[in-house]
């Protein structure tokens, strides 16, 4: 193992900044993918601050390893787990029985909830696809802009997706900084039901009470059926919750074991089942068998399916690898306690750090998980993080993905996704959309500032 240098602080901190510079130009300007962008900006950061030729290649090793190591796993199983959902009806189900048992004077609560717990296990685009013409179809029977059901349901679909494991963006943060998931899990559904009656609810009326956007027309015909398949028949209500809900209870159970004195002697069995891995896994195969097999799909279907859904896992690993890449060059530079010790004297709590950096990148690159990978990165190595409570950082986890949500636009391909589905212009999107995204980010990272006070 190669010695860590002593590096010269300004020009450590000059090197930082135009490799940080470098890397928001090469995504931004010359259109690098993300990976690559980060890669090099890494890299260019170690060889202006004068790391040696070996230490940057350790920190390259280590960043790779170490971060997908406890990260690969959770992508894969939660793809191919959201997979099933979608094309067994799931999805749904749930939204229809949600809006049906709540009434539609309060769709717009149900759209919310809906979009937040799909979102955990499905990706953000899918979610809005099989979801949007549900709020289509109230505004339809209601005569109301479809804004009052869409943004609800867009801010529930962020929520689920920035705050809540075992969704990639919170899991892929929660493990650079060493923060446990049960607790992770605990601070983002604080953070998000605040969120959703903020953005959402809130939000969402005064947008359709200000912001007539008729449902388009041709909506029945744009979103095929997830489950239109011969023999098939949608899942029940209660199963699809239920299978939602394992993993989650799961990985809570295993945080409370730990800390009461009481459930001790099982601590062993329920802290294995809570392990993350084992908990998807459990969630993905009961997935297959009541969700698929169940409902009519055969094993072939299914697992062609399911390996259909891991496609776009590799570009996700890859750019979280390269954000674990820069979080170690960061680190083993010494750039982390120069970042430290001007938080220290600026009096600033690495909870506002973490938000900022992220919404910096957010709104230069617009790629949610780019600005979660780099503040996450950039945040773990200060060396202060190592001596917070398991609490404090699961704040700091909200706040980076509260960070990383704000002020979408142009530059994210979420913002056109809901400005065409929605027959929008880009004004009025940016009126409401890119609102909705801020007040999400925004009021997450608020609550997660007020929590960590007393963490």
């Amino acid at each position: 193992m190669s010695e860590i240098v002593a590096l010269d602080p300004t020009r450590l901190v000059i090197a930082a900044l135009i490799g940080l510079v470098i890397l928001l130009a090469l995504i931004i300007r010359f259109k690098v993918p993300a990976m690559i962008a980060i890669l090099i900006g890494a890299v260019l950061i170690g060889l202006g601050a004068g790391m040696p030729l070996d230490q940057i290649v350790k920190a390259v090793d280590d960043g790779v390893g170490n971060t997908l190591k406890g990260i690969a796993l959770l992508v894969g199983l939660g793809s191919m787990f959201g997979a099933i959902l979608e094309i067994s009806g799931g999805a749904k189900v749930l939204a229809v029985t949600m809006v049906d048992k709540l009434g539609e004077r309060k769709a717009a609560w149900a759209m919310a909830i809906t979009g937040m717990v799909i979102a955990i296990p499905v990706f953000f685009d899918a979610g809005l696809i099989i979801l949007i013409p549900l709020a289509f179809s109230l505004a339809r029977r209601t005569g109301r802009s479809t804004l009052s059901y869409a943004i609800p349901l867009l801010a529930g679909l962020a929520v689920g997706h920035a705050f809540i494991p075992p969704t990639p963006g919170p899991v892929l943060v929660a493990t650079m900084l060493g923060a446990d998931l049960g607790r992770v899990i605990l601070v983002g559904l604080v953070c998000g039901v605040a969120a959703i009656i903020v953005a959402g609810v809130l939000w969402g009326a005064r947008c359709g009470r200000k912001y007539f956007v008729p449902a388009p027309e041709e909506a029945g015909e744009a979103t095929a059926e997830p489950y239109d398949h011969p023999g098939a028949r949608l899942p029940s209500f209660g199963t699809v919750v239920t299978i939602i809900l394992i993993p989650l209870i799961l990985i809570i159970l295993k945080s409370i074991t730990g800390v009461v004195d009481a459930l001790a002697p099982a601590r062993k069995v329920i802290g294995f089942l809570g392990e993350p891995f084992v908990a998807l896994t459990i969630a993905t195969v009961a997935a297959m068998i009541l969700l698929g097999h169940r409902n009519g799909y055969t094993a072939a279907e299914l697992e062609k399916v399911m390996t259909k859904s891991l496609e776009p896992v590799g570009l996700i690993l890859l750019v979280t690898a390269c954000g674990g890449v820069l979080r170690y060059i960061l680190q083993y530079s010494g750039l982390g306690d120069i970042i430290g010790h001007a938080v220290a004297s600026a009096a600033l709590p690495v909870v506002v750090v973490a938000f900022v950096v992220a919404a910096v990148v957010r709104i230069s690159v617009g790629s949610a998980t780019v600005a979660m990978t780099m503040a996450a990165g950039i945040v773990a190595a200060m060396p202060e993080v190592a001596g917070l409570s398991p609490m404090h950082l699961a704040c700091i986890t909200a706040a980076v993905a509260g960070g990383a949500t704000v002020c979408s636009h142009f530059n994210d391909s979420g913002f056109w996704l809901v400005k065409t589905l929605m027959g929008m212009d880009e004004k009025t999107t940016l009126k409401t959309w890119t609102v909705m995204e801020t007040l999400v980010g925004g009021t997450g990272f608020l609550v997660a500032l007020v929590i960590s006070f007393f963490a």
